[in-house]
């Protein structure tokens, strides 16, 4: 039976049929002792291989601490928790996240009676948009979701940020780096310590302030969790998890044929000889910091070609049968460092052609779950459980290969492959984590609906430049498709949540719009007179061509534009009394913007973050965020800081849907099982909403602010059917800063 069959099943017949052996019983029973209850563009970051000898040690002593020690912490824990459900106004509070489920999609395929349980759970409760953050992208929306607070306080701004000293775009909200210490021996360097993993995101999640007062919680792939913090709770990480490689994602392409050499973004290809019916080759692994000038890792493999359309795969000591146009099963792969340390991964093949040419691919190499380099999930044991119960699984934050589908590489039946197993394993997830946890918090996020809509929304805009296609296996109905599969996800989960004692919501973290014409922030400061390049610096990469002693501005990422501020850029010339007018200098200048060319507007509105933002970490955001009209985001090249020759680009890419614009267009949307009698209710208010059905005091630090949910009966607490509660939340001037 396939995994996707399995995921429709309830939890409670998948436990009936035999699937408790004995590895993943033994693995909840130390959870419960232990602690109850480019696509986006960006350099990779590497970790030190060698630290997987360290992780094996402190798991093992974890785990026999943790057993001996279970009976007296679970009788602690059970006297708080029942003193913490005693004020508690629900017993279960349970969050379905299908990132970037956009609001008009929903509403039209609702009124054409083709989702059915939304339907459902907006009669039984309330459906509404749910204000989004400023920029709405995935890493700023889910850290105001999980923090209360808006971006000046949890510090995350975008997908990248840039470094002030070599103006290079870095990950915003995770640093990974070697350990910090190591002792030589010879040729070894043996690690002296963790890898140095820091979480750069600020704020504090509200499942650790339930966990404060005995309420536990289920986190089960939340962006921006990595690395995993400790909590009272089982938690497994998502967005910024690295493959093996320490990059956000690099898959391989093997082949035959002179396109080898070409360049790709987000993979390699590698060119390879044919011997008669047998190719030989290796995957590409982590830097061997074990050794001195080790230099990458490879893993060997053969490939003998049996047939026109088949093959067979030998590798790591396995031989699997490869069927053109068929992904393999996750296959576990080991990168040997030396003394005996061993790098586990795991990735999928997929056979493209024999004849004329032989042609591979290979998805990103992953952390292997069963064994992972990295911690990825709290406690450490819970990634190892998850494994035993559903076998190999996806780990990589951003686990869809857009790239490879912008490449050509995959088609779009391989992309949805991929799209469809990930949501697949997340679910089986989910179903386990509502059968496990009666009372308490879970929440857990689908990527599948963020995914398909970047990836298809050329076929429904007829209007888009790649709306013909890119030929091969195409599905032009991906996206009304991946709606009723949503649709059905919610059905079974609704099912599992149709008691008076649970509140069930629905949401996303903001919606989407069509993405046709790129613009180049840098290429308009160069027009305007505010970047200058060195003689031979147009068309390179991360702003190398930028002359930096005439440079006043420059663009970098998804959403920010930045000033050259002297004392705070390394070479900058801005005099920090000057920012703010120009800073509304820029604004003025760009609101309104129009495409000429398409006869547009290509920017709706500029904020000035000085304004917008509340908070310690404020002076970290770019100096301006630019609100895109619909049908425009920042061009490919300016998000790399590669200055072009136009300031408009037509996007003829696969990736052709983007949420990336003001945030008042694309709301996410909030679907309840009770009532709710705000009617602009926002990302940053759910939070502090489960801390009271929890009846825990919100912090006054968060923004955010309780809802107004309904008993179970219908009525309001106090009576309150009509007026909104005034609470020490978000005040109105502050709710620009997030979207609202």
């Amino acid at each position: 039976m396939s995994r996707r069959s399995r995921t429709q099943e309830s939890g409670a017949a998948r436990c009936s049929r035999g699937r408790w052996k004995w590895p993943a019983g033994a693995g909840l029973f130390l959870l419960i002792a232990a602690d109850p209850a480019l696509a986006y563009i960006g350099p990779g970051a590497g970790f030190a291989i060698g630290t997987t000898l360290v992780t094996v040690f402190i798991a093992f002593f974890s785990a026999l601490g943790a057993l001996l020690l279970w009976p007296f912490r679970w009788l602690i824990r059970a006297v708080r928790q029942r003193r913490a459900h005693a004020q508690a106004r629900v017993k279960r509070f349970v969050v379905l996240g299908l990132d970037g489920l956009e609001t008009t999609l929903v509403e039209r395929y609702m009124d054409e009676g083709k989702l059915p349980n939304f339907a459902r759970l907006r009669e039984l409760g309330v459906y509404r948009k749910l204000g989004t953050t400023a920029p709405a992208l995935t890493p700023v929306a889910w850290s105001s979701f999980l923090t209360g607070c808006n971006p000046g306080k949890h510090n995350v701004f975008d997908f990248l940020t840039r470094d002030k000293k070599s103006y290079l775009p870095v990950l915003s909200s995770a640093y990974i780096g070697p350990p910090r210490k190591t002792l030589n021996i010879g040729k070894y360097r043996i690690p002296l310590g963790k890898p140095d993993i820091r979480q750069l995101r600020k704020g504090k999640p509200f499942w650790n302030t339930l966990g404060e007062h005995g309420i536990f919680s289920n986190i089960i792939r939340m962006p921006i969790t990595f690395p995993p913090e400790k909590f009272r709770g089982v938690l497994l990480s998502a967005m910024c998890v690295p493959d093996l490689r320490g990059s956000q994602g690099t898959f391989s392409y093997y082949s035959t044929n002179g396109e080898a050499a070409e360049e790709h973004i987000g993979g390699e290809q590698i060119r390879v000889e044919r011997d008669g019916n047998v190719i030989r080759s290796h995957l590409v692994g982590p830097e061997n910091t074990v050794v001195k000038d080790g230099g990458t890792m490879h893993c060997p493999f053969e490939v003998r070609i049996t047939g026109p359309d088949t093959a067979t795969l030998k590798v790591s000591g396995e031989t699997i049968k490869l069927t053109r146009g068929e992904y393999t099963p996750w296959v576990k792969v080991k990168f040997k460092a030396g003394l005996g340390i061993k790098v586990k991964g795991i990735c999928e093949f997929l056979l493209l052609e024999t004849e004329p040419d032989f042609k591979l691919y290979v998805t990103p190499i992953q952390l292997d779950p069963g064994s992972p380099a990295l911690a990825i999930s709290h406690p450490s044991i819970y990634a190892t459980y998850l494994a035993k119960l559903l076998g190999p699984y996806a780990t990589m934050g951003l686990a869809e290969d857009t790239w490879g589908l912008n490449a050509k590489i995959l088609d779009d039946e391989t992309f949805l492959h991929q799209c469809n197993e990930v949501d697949d394993e997340r679910i089986e997830m989910f179903f386990d984590a509502l059968e496990k946890v009666r009372q308490g918090f879970c929440v857990c996020v689908v990527d599948g609906p963020d995914r398909v809509h970047h990836m298809f929304w050329r076929y429904i805009d007829p209007r888009h430049p790649a709306h013909g296609g890119q030929g091969g296996r195409e599905h032009r109905n991906a996206i009304e498709e991946m709606y009723l599969r949503m649709d059905q996800l919610v059905g079974d989960a609704l099912a599992k949540c149709d008691d008076d004692d649970t509140v069930f919501m629905v949401i996303s973290d903001h919606g989407c719009a069509s993405f046709r014409r790129g613009f180049d922030p840098n290429r308009w400061l160069e027009e305007n007179g505010y970047l200058k390049l060195k003689p031979d610096g147009r068309g390179k990469k991360y702003l190398a061509g930028v002359d930096w002693s005439r440079t006043k501005a420059y663009c970098v990422g998804l959403a920010g534009l930045w000033l050259n501020i002297r004392g705070r850029e390394a070479q900058g010339i801005v005099e920090p009394e000057d920012a703010p007018a120009l800073r509304e200098e820029f604004a003025a200048k760009l609101n309104g913007l129009v495409d000429e060319e398409a006869g547009e507007v290509a920017i709706n509105h500029v904020y000035d973050a000085n304004k917008i933002y509340r908070g310690p970490y404020k002076s970290e955001a770019p100096d301006l965020i630019i609100g895109y009209n619909d049908g425009y985001r920042v061009s490919w090249e300016a998000a790399v800081g590669q200055l072009t020759e136009r300031l408009f680009h037509d996007n003829v890419k696969a990736w052709s849907g983007d949420h990336c614009i003001d945030p008042k267009l694309v709301p996410g949307v909030l679907f309840c099982n009770r009532k709710i009698v705000e009617e602009r209710p926002h990302i940053s208010d759910l939070g502090p909403t489960v801390l009271e059905m929890f009846g825990v005091k919100v912090p006054r630090n968060m923004d955010g602010r309780p809802l107004s949910v309904a008993e179970a009966d219908g009525s309001f607490p106090g009576g309150n059917n009509e007026l909104l509660r005034e609470t020490d939340g978000v005040k109105a001037e502050n709710r620009e800063a997030m979207g609202a």
